[in-house]
């Protein structure tokens, strides 16, 4: 199985469907790592965009990937509970540099009631339209919201209430 090994340090590296690279963060550490998954966790991480504007994260994040669903999760710990953003995205791959994945633009947004926002659909029509998505691929995304939302509501793998909690103490146990 390719990839770093847990309790190692990794980029993640978004892309853009025409290739172009979308944004990296720096220094997630790997919590752990199976063939289809990836959890890792990171705090006050630079985050570079496209542009070459960078800025740092504000708070600890349990992040999770996935080999065989579009979309990755990030939990971030707050004072008030955790928040979650998730991307809807291709599933990921490793290569000798980064974990990798591409951004297809449409978020969601996870309060800690479990309420929700779809974010980002104009951007996602405006780039679908620009990049030429395949309708496939548009049918492939929409699904993959269903599953993320179906898990939402069953509070299914991170949004299970302990999921981010043991993660991250496990995280600190490395600090």
């Amino acid at each position: 199985m390719a990839g770093p090994d847990t309790g190692s340090k990794i980029q993640i590296q978004s892309y853009k469907h025409n290739g172009q690279l979308h944004r990296v963060w720096e220094n997630c550490l790997v919590l752990k790592r199976t063939e289809d998954t990836v959890i890792g966790a990171n705090d006050k991480t630079n985050v570079i965009e496209s542009d070459g504007r960078t800025w740092v994260t504000r708070e600890p994040a349990i992040c999770y990937f996935h080999a065989k669903y579009w979309f990755n999760i990030i939990g971030m710990v707050r004072d008030n509970g955790i928040h979650y953003y998730c991307n809807i995205s291709s599933p990921f791959v490793f290569d000798d540099e980064a974990l990798k994945y591409i951004d297809y633009d449409l978020d969601v947004k996870v309060f800690p009631d479990m309420t929700y926002n779809l974010l980002d659909e104009d951007e996602y029509d405006e780039h679908k339209e620009m990049m030429g998505y395949p309708a496939v691929l548009d049918r492939i995304l929409h699904k993959n919201i269903d599953y993320l939302l179906r898990w939402v509501h069953q509070r299914k793998g991170p949004f299970s209430p302990e999921f981010v909690d043991q993660w991250y103490e496990r995280f600190l146990t490395y600090r």
